[in-house]
């Protein structure tokens, strides 16, 4: 137990309240008015202490920035694409704001107008979009999650604040004929468009297919890597759930395919940059040779990524099911799948109600002439 002594003040008698801390360091708490006021937070500390509900008042001075080297180290699970976004949302947007206030000192309102701040655009500056401003407070939030499971802070003042919704992007389907007249107008490039149309490989897989990645005897495609463009480089590591799978593709692509792997050895990429190189995902670059076939082929700007969704939207136009499509993109769940393109399963609802028609019709429509 501790100890409470008077003492002598400008302000008259006070009460100071010795105790030790859990790892044993002596420390008081002084300014109490009456020596119940004393006893009744001797009692709380030693009840928190029993608990392990202890909060060393001193680890509140601890700054966000100390604590968030040690959150973004700890990130070392994210794909290097993962840890660089979050890395430049800490430097641009967390650091400058939170990086040298103290944990304790952070307050609930102050989160909010950052966010707010954010959102609209910071002393007159360009609004961020949702995504940047959540993953953002994402930053600033785990770092005081941590905070509070190590003791530091007795509860989280970034959890609880309104944040701005996400805003879906209207995805982008092309037809057979739209694909069809823009691999006309991509030339050499047509055969990895193709792929990316059919099969519903992200860019960085399909620009790491190696030739020992290509079954042709079952025409499935073996995606094991990823190769990413972070921050100036391709970063090559697994695909983005991890998780390798087997991908088919229709016997059209058979020959372009074919055509691909012509001259290569084993290990080499299918779709190369002509140097043996990985190709740089086209919309990275101004006027780069996607923008040109779109245009040629008379659509509209799309990013490359949108052919992915054109390739779901065939597959379930063709009648593939959600888990059919759900096993081609590489998804976690049928329900992400479902979650992401649920526009396209319309027809399955349309379909419900036309087969309930014929089933119940015969009997439920009788009932109506007794109503």
């Amino acid at each position: 137990m501790g100890s409470i002594t008077p003492y002598e003040s400008a302000a008259g008698k006070r009460y100071r309240v010795r105790y030790r801390k859990p790892d044993h360091s002596q420390t008081d708490k002084r300014g109490f008015r009456t020596k119940r006021e004393a006893e009744l937070f001797l009692a709380s500390v030693e009840t928190k202490k029993a608990t392990g509900e202890y909060i060393d008042p001193t680890a509140a001075r601890a700054t966000v920035d100390r604590l968030g080297a040690a959150w973004l180290a700890s990130r070392s699970h994210l794909k290097p694409s993962s840890a660089y976004v979050y890395e430049s949302a800490w430097r641009l947007h967390v650091e400058p704001r939170w990086g040298k206030a103290m944990i304790g000192n952070i307050r609930h309102s102050e989160v909010q107008s950052w966010i707010t701040d954010l959102s609209d655009g910071i002393d007159g500056g360009k609004p961020k979009s949702p995504t940047i401003v959540r993953r953002s407070h994402d930053i600033l939030a785990g770092v005081l999650d941590t905070a509070v499971r190590d003791h530091l802070i007795p509860s989280n003042p970034a959890r609880g604040v309104k944040l701005p919704r996400r805003r879906s992007r209207e995805h982008r389907y092309l037809t057979n004929e739209q694909v069809a007249t823009l691999l006309l107008a991509c030339g050499e490039h047509a055969p990895i468009v193709a792929t990316l149309a059919y099969t519903g490989l992200r860019w960085g897989e399909a620009s790491a297919l190696r030739i020992r990645d290509v079954d042709t005897s079952r025409r499935r495609l073996l995606v094991v890597e990823n190769a990413v463009y972070v921050n100036g480089s391709i970063v090559v590591g697994t695909p983005k759930t991890h998780e390798r799978r087997s991908v088919p593709y229709p016997e059209f692509l058979s020959t372009p395919l074919s055509a691909a792997r012509v001259g290569k050895a084993r290990d080499d990429l299918v779709f190369d940059d002509g140097h043996g190189g990985y190709q740089k995902t086209p919309t990275m670059a101004v006027n780069s040779w996607w923008d040109r076939a779109l245009a040629e082929a008379d659509l509209p700007p799309m990013t490359i990524h949108d052919l992915r969704h054109t390739a779901a939207s065939l597959a379930v136009s063709a009648g593939a099911n959600v888990k059919a499509v759900q096993r081609m993109l590489g998804h976690a769940s049928a329900a992400m799948t479902l979650d992401t393109y649920s526009d396209l399963f319309d027809d399955d609802l349309d379909a419900v109600a036309a087969r309930l028609d014929a089933v119940a019709a015969p009997t439920v429509a009788r009932l109506w002439e007794r109503l």
